[in-house]
């Protein structure tokens, strides 16, 4: 699929680093170390680095907090009352969708959970959900937990869907199929926007209209498509979605999640939520009076007032991405990781120590690369980060890399090759083998 005219030599790498507009980006992060060097870091699918902004934004808001304690909420330049909109046009333009559809809030697990509370209603005929097989378990046990609190069977209500025998990836025309399949007893499609295992960028639009087409809701987890792919959620009619900031979005461990609720729900008072008054009308919020009066779109799902401290340190990454551009990113995104796929053909050929389950195809793809070991198990993986390579292991055998490029130099890449020419050499006679 990669028609680019790569080279295995540092002077080709060396090349496309001194052409790459995005190349000055890398000196905003700060990098880990491994035995004192500098890592070759490959995992910002699980966490991304730290931008060296984010101190200071930190310091701003701990300075606010230190000069106006309780009127800071409502006074100063960046007053917490609103912040919130703050992150709005640069999520919109990484979700594709418009500002009113997103907002910063909780975490990944509890904006799904909140989220099935309003779009998950099951009846007596219509109560099944689609997934991928294979899910996060996060996903598996919210879905699992969530068809037990409305007193149904996983093992009848869950319906997981699989590669075809010989196969790493679903085929969009397999999921399409399973959605008519189950047709009038389908509520829901809930799946990745990219799975986490194999890597897989999954046809949000088909499966998306699939699922209109026997009329259920579509929602998407995009805990590793959002800031790594450009997404059209808006325009795909995608019913909701939630995400994490901590892996591509690079705002810290374990910080805010956010959520797309479609338009086409901005005005529905009548869905069923757990409420806060954080979601409550905006302008009758401090009469603290009862009945709920949902905001308009998705700042209607919220529940406690913003943390500050979090949307600061999502700000610093938000900026640059602002900066940067999903269209730039993407292109270059494509390249880099063209570039770590042509290298691991070049050099792996047919010792039968690794293989990428990872799509071809670039359409089908983000920045991750998920290789999976038959020699050597996760000696091989120890082997890598020994000389400095920091990507991430997944039971029972697979290595996932991700050339993030906003940080990631295609020097980064050649030199990786470079470690895995000399460990594959330890690997190709070894007896341990292990099945996939």
């Amino acid at each position: 699929m990669n028609q680019f005219p790569y080279e295995y030599s540092a002077s080709f790498a060396e090349k496309m680093d001194a052409n790459d507009p995005l190349a000055h980006f890398r000196g905003k992060f700060h990098f880990p170390k491994v035995n004192g060097n500098e890592a070759l870091y490959f995992c910002g699918n699980s966490l991304g680095l730290q931008p060296i902004a984010a101190e200071v934004y930190l310091k701003r808001e701990l300075t606010h907090w230190a000069d106006k304690a309780v009127d800071g909420h409502f006074h100063g330049e960046e007053a917490w009352y609103g912040i919130r909109k703050k992150s709005k046009p640069t999520l919109a333009q990484i979700l594709g969708a418009n500002e009113g559809e997103v907002v910063a809030m909780n975490n990944l697990s509890v904006n799904l959970h909140l989220l099935m509370v309003s779009f998950y209603r099951p009846t007596s005929s219509r109560y099944k959900i689609l997934v991928e097989a294979g899910a996060f378990p996060s996903d598996q046990y919210m879905l699992e937990t969530q068809l037990k609190f409305h007193g149904l069977n996983p093992s009848d209500a869950l319906v997981e869907i699989h590669p075809r025998k010989g196969e790493y990836t679903l085929r969009t025309e397999d999921i399409e199929a399973e959605i008519q399949k189950q047709g009038d007893a389908l509520a829901m499609v809930n799946m990745s926007g990219i799975q986490y295992y194999t890597g897989q960028f999954f046809d949000i639009q088909r499966i998306t209209q699939a699922a209109h087409e026997v009329g259920a809701v579509a929602g998407f987890d995009l805990a590793h498509a959002a800031g790594n792919v450009p997404m059209k959620l808006h325009d795909w009619k995608v019913d909701f979605a939630t995400w994490c900031s901590y892996k591509y979005l690079n705002s810290g461990p374990g910080n805010v999640s956010g959520i797309f609720v479609h338009e086409t729900y901005a005005n529905r008072p009548d869905l069923p939520r757990f409420a806060g008054w954080w979601g409550h009308s905006e302008a009758e919020r401090f009469k603290m009076e009862k009945g709920f009066v949902p905001m308009e779109g998705a700042d209607g799902w919220q529940l406690a007032n913003s943390n500050v401290l979090a949307l600061a340190a999502h700000q610093a990454s938000l900026d640059l991405f602002q900066e940067a551009g999903m269209t730039a990113l993407r292109e270059k995104s494509i390249r880099l990781t063209g570039y770590l796929e042509y290298l691991i053909q070049q050099i792996s050929g047919n010792s039968g120590v690794l293989e990428i389950i990872t799509p071809k195809n670039p359409d089908e793809r983000g920045c991750q690369l998920s290789l999976l070991i038959h020699k050597g198990g996760k000696a091989v993986f120890d082997e890598w980060y020994s000389q400095g390579v920091v990507g991430d292991w997944r039971n029972p055998n697979v290595i996932r890399l991700a050339p993030t490029p906003l940080y990631t130099r295609y020097s980064d890449v050649y030199r990786f090759a470079t470690i895995l020419e000399k460990s594959l050499r330890k690997f190709i006679d070894s007896p341990t083998t292990i099945q996939g």
